[in-house]
């Protein structure tokens, strides 16, 4: 499988250079990826094999890294990274590339921000994957302020929190700026209304791991929309549920049902 590093492109907007890929099928059916926090377009949709599946199945695969991550700036402001603010950038790629609609899919925070997108600029998105974010869209998915806490700690080892312990090694494991990543944990947590979830229509796939703790359940934000299913990704937690064969398949499924229309 070639997991190698696609070519990056950068464009500007809202005062900041955002590095992205356009790759696959130039002529193909687009499909707009939106990472998830700490992560990046290829820790998200290379390495765990997104871009190839996506591609070999005959689409064009593009994928930003967030503001705040990767090799786009990163403002140091908790205000720069509101979910709205971030969804207007994935809209603000699609404008660049002269893409007037995509299929959308996100990965827990990158779900959120799909979310977004798709309530302020319901034309310009075809279909939606959510990945790993169930009713925690709605209802929250817990206390999250550690994890910002352990971000700025002097070192790993003065965290204590297990979750914090997580995203810590995970953030110095990317080389990540840490202080921007704190500021994106405490910016981007808005939840979003159900009676919001309801007015959207276009077709709808959320995938979550059974072993998720995170998400909040698939079935119960599917029941909030008028047009989508759920799916259960088994044995998988938040962290490995991103690259199942079973997600993928089910998503290949879902974009031959829907991606076309």
């Amino acid at each position: 499988m070639n997991l190698n590093t696609p070519t990056f492109s950068s464009f500007t907007h809202d005062g900041l250079q955002l590095a992205f890929f356009d790759e696959g099928d130039p002529a193909g059916v687009p499909v707009l990826l939106i990472h998830g926090f700490a992560s990046t377009a290829n820790v998200n949709w290379v390495h765990p094999g997104w871009l190839k599946t996506l591609g070999d199945a005959g689409y064009r695969v593009i994928a930003m890294d967030n503001r705040g991550h990767g090799a786009s700036d990163k403002p140091h402001d908790t205000e720069a990274y509101r979910p709205w603010v971030m969804a207007g950038d994935a809209i603000a790629l699609l404008d660049h590339l002269g893409i007037p609609e995509a299929n959308v899919m996100g990965y827990s925070m990158g779900a959120r921000i799909s979310v977004f997108a798709a309530l302020a600029n319901p034309h310009r998105v075809r279909s939606l994957v959510l990945g790993g974010l169930g009713i925690g869209m709605t209802d929250g998915v817990g206390d999250w302020d550690p994890i910002a806490d352990a971000l700025l700690a002097p070192s790993l080892e003065a965290v204590t929190h297990a979750r914090g312990r997580m995203f810590r090694a995970f953030a110095e494991q990317t080389k990540s700026d840490r202080v921007a990543l704190a500021d994106c944990i405490r910016g981007s947590r808005d939840l979003v209304a159900r009676s919001d979830m309801a007015k959207l229509d276009m077709p709808t796939l959320i995938g979550v791991g059974t072993k998720d703790d995170i998400a909040g359940s698939p079935q119960e934000l599917a029941a909030l929309m008028q047009n989508a299913e759920a799916l259960d990704i088994p044995g998988r937690d938040h962290m490995l549920a991103v690259g199942d064969r079973v997600f993928k398949q089910a998503v290949l499924a879902f974009y031959a049902r829907v991606a076309h229309r």
